[in-house]
């Protein structure tokens, strides 16, 4: 694929939050043109358990299929009412309390309670592969509850009527309202009955389909009665369905040349970022900092970085009012070669002899480069790099059990704040899988969500300057999202920095391009 030109957001706005549901930006919609959406989708194995999901498709679909007290607004992300109606939070900042809607019901037409919600927590928590659960630790005895110390009724969770919600936290945390639009955090009850606006009537390997919960408590403003979720990676098949109207949204892979609409194709910055980090293996050398940042100060970060859109210095996207801590830009291979040397020394190895690191990547023609890179310039400082190629499709859930020292990653923030990165190195997380652990990191996490104000992000720019400091990750870039779709035929979907686009409120305007006369190509 090869784009001309790109115009890339530097930085993302964060706005201030929403307390009302977002209304549709048409006054009328077509009720014949709503009969059915199609999407295409890259073609893996979904997860739609909102507790273990972690890919950011499975979240796009997880948005219409379970709900919990808050929603994104499709427009800025903020959080936006949902199952919730209100809150309260007291005056020690500790103890949130949420009001329930009275009309919100299942799937299957029973009501959603405030229990409901504690049973739901509990259960995320209790889950072993749930990669989210630790952002919960927030509330009072969740680490302890999830690492099988206490029991539920010690967890500060309690529904105090069947509309009124108690969460009590262990410190204030300013994010809270962020964090419970997650997926993760919404509320469910056994498989096959959800609380979104869709409920799931088919999945193969081929795709699958949603229908209108017709039980949703806000069911008459959605649009969609059906999509249809279809699951393909052939670019040209991709692109010839889309050219005859057969696809509304392409999210898979696509054939820029043979596009026929050139504003359907939107491309703009992603909350996220992609970067190579350190498994500290127990008994490697590449567990002591010194070795990690004589390597780091080998790294050829011009080459590394070339043909990226917004190159990463550092671990945190760029956000308004977030000082970014001194990130990785110069090379110095002779300072690299007497920091090994200084190194070896402090550990007993003889300056001759040359060490070795293993490089776990998944087996694509850009990560190839990237690894090759690297393995030149760490040769020419008495490493060699063994590259470890793994397929594409099962890179990220080995990556606990591969034997190696380095590893790929693209992280894409879940809530716009430094928090939703920097979770990824806290000690007990259960997103860290890198397994460095620093006190001093931990204990300005902490601190930061005491605060609201400038003092969160100062704190927060401290503890990512420990990480960086530390020579933990190799920040590469910034990814772009890429969506095909055409916004003068398709409303309700708004670009973001998330890229994700509630599908409660997506809709067929009542004009549609019409190009007749359309011939697949092939090779």
């Amino acid at each position: 694929m090869k784009l001309k030109s790109l115009l890339i957001p530097a930085v993302i706005s964060i706005g201030s939050l929403l307390y009302s549901q977002a209304a549709l930006p048409e006054s009328e919609i077509n009720p014949e043109l709503q009969e059915n959406f199609t999407i295409v989708s890259s073609a893996h194995n979904y997860d739609l358990n909102p507790h273990t999901a972690s890919y950011s498709a499975e979240a796009q679909i997880l948005t219409g299929l379970y709900e919990g007290l808050f929603t994104y607004n499709p427009i800025t992300l903020d959080p936006t009412y949902a199952l919730a109606k209100s809150y309260r939070i007291s005056r020690d900042k500790k103890r949130w309390t949420f009001i329930l809607r009275d009309d919100a019901k299942f799937s299957d037409g029973t009501e959603i309670t405030a229990q409901d919600f504690v049973d739901s927590w509990l259960k995320l928590l209790g889950e072993k592969y749930a990669p989210y659960s630790s952002l919960f630790d927030i509330v009072e005895g969740a680490a302890d509850f999830r690492e099988g110390k206490i029991n539920k009724e010690q967890v500060g969770l309690k529904a105090l009527d069947a509309y009124t919600l108690s969460v009590h936290l262990n410190a204030p945390a300013s994010h809270l309202t962020k964090l419970l639009c997650m997926p993760s955090f919404s509320v469910t009850k056994e498989a096959g009955v959800y609380s979104g606006p869709f409920v799931l009537e088919q999945y193969t390997e081929a795709g699958m389909i949603l229908l209108k919960n017709e039980n949703y408590y806000d069911s008459k403003k959605v649009p969609l009665s059906k999509i249809t979720i279809l699951f393909s990676n052939d670019e040209n098949e991709n692109t010839y369905n889309y050219n005859t109207g057969n696809i509304d949204w392409l999210s898979s892979t696509f054939n820029n040349d043979r596009l026929l609409t050139r504003d359907s194709l939107q491309l703009y910055a992603e909350f996220a970022t992609q970067f190579f980090f350190f498994k500290l293996n127990e008994n490697s050398i590449w567990n002591k900092v010194e070795f990690r940042q004589a390597l780091l100060e080998a790294v050829p970060w011009d080459e590394l970085r070339a043909n990226t859109y917004v190159p990463a210095t550092t671990l945190v996207y760029p956000l308004n009012g977030y000082r970014q801590p001194q990130g990785y830009v110069f090379t110095d291979k002779a300072e690299a070669a007497l920091m090994l040397n200084d190194a070896k020394k402090a550990n007993n190895i003889s300056f001759e002899q040359r060490l070795s690191i293993r490089f776990a990547i998944p087996d694509t023609e850009y990560m190839n480069t990237k690894a090759e890179l690297l393995k030149k310039a760490w040769s020419e400082i008495g490493v060699d790099l063994e590259i470890i190629k793994v397929p594409e499709y099962a890179y990220l859930s080995n990556i606990p059990s591969l034997e190696a020292d380095l590893f790929s990653y693209t992280w894409i923030g879940d809530f716009a704040d430094p928090l939703a990165f920097l979770e990824l190195f806290r000690s007990n997380s259960t997103l860290n899988v890198s397994l460095w652990s620093n006190k001093e990191y931990d204990s300005l996490l902490n601190e930061s969500c005491l605060y609201s104000d400038e003092n969160h992000n100062q704190l927060l720019s401290k503890a990512e300057q420990i990480l960086l400091d530390e020579a933990v990750i190799l920040p590469i870039q910034h990814p772009v999202s890429l969506n095909i779709i055409n916004l003068n035929v398709v409303g309700g979907w708004s670009i973001n920095a998330f890229d994700i686009h509630p599908l409660k409120y997506l809709f067929k305007r009542e004009s549609k391009d019409k190009i007749p006369n359309i011939v697949m190509l092939t090779e």
